[in-house]
């Protein structure tokens, strides 16, 4: 897919950074797609793993009795990242300004990103990039829900539908050395009155791709 300049147009064409100066300690994503997304991580990431958390936050959704070889971060807000117990360093970087990362080739086992994709001018570089710093045949799972700040999300996400969205995630990574493994297209429910019924919640959206690129 090849994005038009009013693709990657915004609402919002301030400084990312201003936006995201102030933390906000709070969850943007409902509960149960958190516990759904903790338990995809529970399938496919194991104690050894390096991992990367790319636009990350006060929190990781990492299942909370595992600990992992490394976990390396990065956000916008310092405050945040710092709050992050689940971190053993991050940076500070802003994507659409500036899309190389300070990480060595091959040395990622998995990168995660969460509410995160919806925010990028250039997902093209930035999965590039990706490709680069995961090592071969190992993963990147892209998860999201239909929540955003909207007029800080590009026009190419912002109007377009919900299976678009998953279509464009996919377009983008095929494009740029990844090979789809799997796709999640799921309803997640929240338990109301101490369980005795549920209302539908965030649903939940996780591509996963593997580096099909030869980076060794």
């Amino acid at each position: 897919m090849k994005l038009s300049s009013n693709d990657r147009d915004k609402l919002d064409i301030a400084d990312d950074q201003i936006f995201y100066q102030k933390p906000r300690y709070v969850h943007h994503l409902s509960d149960s797609f958190r516990s759904r997304l903790t338990n995809l991580y529970l399938e496919y990431l194991v104690n050894h793993h390096v991992i990367l958390d790319l636009m990350s936050s006060w929190v990781s959704h990492l299942p909370s009795n595992i600990r992992y070889k490394k976990v390396i971060g990065h956000g916008l807000n310092e405050a945040e990242l710092n709050a992050n117990k689940r971190l053993d360093r991050y940076w500070i970087q802003n994507f659409n300004k500036k899309q190389t990362m300070p990480i060595e080739d091959s040395s990622i086992d998995v990168g995660l990103i969460v509410a995160g994709w919806q925010y990028l001018q250039y997902p093209e570089k930035v999965s590039l990039e990706l490709s680069r710093i995961i090592k071969s045949d190992s993963l990147l799972i892209i998860s999201f829900t239909n929540r955003a700040f909207w007029t800080k999300a590009p026009n190419i996400w912002t109007y377009s539908s919900e299976e678009k969205r998953i279509e464009y995630v996919i377009s983008i990574l095929t494009a740029n050395g990844w090979r789809i493994e799997k796709i999640y297209n799921e309803k997640t429910h929240e338990k109301k009155l101490l369980g005795f019924y549920s209302s539908e919640s965030d649903p939940f959206f996780s591509v996963i791709a593997r580096n099909n690129k030869s980076n060794n």
